[in-house]
């Protein structure tokens, strides 16, 4: 499967900020998050960071997930 990326300048560190994912959320317990690695100048800095997802897309996933019940 394709890992989605992302891209941006990080002016105050002088580096591009590149994540790869494979967008599949997952849950802790506690917080409903999407892995991320991150790369600066194509260079792995962080596996497997957590991102959290905002409350908003979990209160519409709640609700898709409510409807199916």
């Amino acid at each position: 499967m394709p890992k989605p990326k992302e891209e941006q300048l990080i002016p105050a560190l002088g580096v591009k900020e590149t994540t790869e994912t494979d967008n599949v959320l997952r849950w802790d317990g506690d917080h409903l998050y999407v892995e991320h690695d991150v790369y600066h100048n194509g260079q792995l800095v962080h596996r497997k960071y957590h991102r959290k997802v905002t409350a908003d897309v979990a209160r519409a996933l709640l609700g898709v997930l409510a409807a199916k019940l």
